[in-house]
């Protein structure tokens, strides 16, 4: 029987202190979220008046219907992106410029987001002056602009499941007649569906949070909803702010609960059909 190591009662009180230096300050905004007073750190009882308020800002929601729709579309490009540019980087081993691609690929990682905005837009006024491609900004510019950036995101997490792929079941499958694209989708892609699960997770969340990029290649009509949260907090913290920052923790906190469910069971299945498939070799 293994033993399980004992946790010293420090280690318990760091992870504690963690904890609530993490979720204290989101805890305390979700609760002054239904406070009746107009000022955001003075309770003056409980109210839900300002989720009304909330969507009856017509400016408010065009943002966060804009910002919804950027990070849906980045996402899905980037699952497509990531997973093309992670079968390159695991499964080609050799070819010319190996390095340079893996290294453009991870660059985003590492570049502040300022200098990834800039220059994105200025490739955007290039192309604009030269081929006439891109010569407003709107969704299409922010969305090119998201994918450029979380597309590196979304590449490290594919590359990490596909590393650790057991390449035997699809030599075995190869052997069995399949080509490349059957074993690809019937084999490799529903067992790395976890990880574009994940990825496109991510890619949606990272999207959906990006302020300073979006800023530089948005245009007057497509504000997006941390833009305009921020142009909001600068005039003073309104506590319609609180409840829409309430609104987007439960709805992600319900897409990252979905999709670690779908991991799991997705998961489990995996592992009882080879268990099923050894208890038959035998």
């Amino acid at each position: 029987m293994k033993q399980v190591a004992a946790v010293s009662p420090m280690a318990r009180w760091l992870l504690l202190a963690g904890i609530v230096f993490l979720y204290a300050p989101i805890l305390s905004l979700m609760i002054y979220s239904f406070n009746e007073s107009r000022l955001v750190t003075v309770w003056s009882g409980f109210s839900i008046k300002w989720y009304g308020e909330l969507f009856r800002d017509r400016q408010m929601m065009d943002a966060a219907w804009v910002s919804v729709q950027v990070a849906f579309l980045t996402a899905c490009a980037s699952v497509v992106l990531g997973t093309m540019a992670a079968m390159s980087l695991t499964r080609m081993r050799h070819f010319a410029g190996k390095t340079l691609f893996a290294a453009m690929i991870t660059a985003p990682l590492v570049m502040p987001e300022v200098i990834t905005g800039l220059s994105i837009l200025l490739m955007f006024v290039t192309l604009s002056d030269l081929f006439g491609i891109a010569s407003t900004r709107g969704i299409g510019t922010i969305w090119a602009a998201h994918v450029t950036f979380t597309m590196a995101f979304v590449t490290i997490v594919i590359s990490s499941r596909l590393s650790e792929l057991d390449r035997s079941l699809e030599e075995a499958a190869m052997d069995l007649g399949a080509n490349r694209f059957k074993v690809f989708f019937v084999i490799t892609l529903p067992i790395i569906a976890p990880a574009l699960v994940s990825g496109w997770l991510l890619g949606f969340t990272l999207s959906l949070d990006d302020l300073v990029i979006a800023s530089f290649v948005s245009g007057p009509a497509s504000t997006t909803l941390p833009m305009k949260v921020f142009s909001s907090v600068r005039l003073g913290v309104s506590p319609k702010v609180n409840a829409l920052a309430t609104l987007l923790i439960l709805i992600v906190s319900l897409a990252a609960l979905v999709g670690w469910w779908l991991m799991s069971r997705d998961e489990k299945k995996r592992q009882r059909e080879m268990q099923e498939a050894l208890q038959q070799g035998d």
